[in-house]
């Protein structure tokens, strides 16, 4: 016999942890993203244009292209 929960219907909650330790959590992942993109950007103006241009991103939008605001499908800012 197949029994059915009450919470089968129920959405799981997505929350993370709550106070300080949520507040530390939050915290160390933004300083490990900013220093993750920073990285990535110095990365990229390493590049010539031409291999910029390969990869479908100009010099001047690379800071942007790290942060995911640049549809790939049109090279441009969302």
């Amino acid at each position: 016999m197949t029994t059915i929960s009450q919470t089968a219907g129920q959405p799981v909650s997505r929350k993370g942890p709550v106070g300080f330790f949520g507040l530390l959590g939050r915290w160390v992942n933004g300083v490990v993203t900013y220093f993750a993109h920073r990285e990535a950007i110095k990365t990229l103006s390493e590049l010539d244009d031409r291999a910029l241009r390969d990869i479908g991103v100009e010099r001047s939008q690379i800071e942007v292209a790290v942060r995911g605001m640049i549809d790939p499908m049109y090279g441009r800012m969302m």
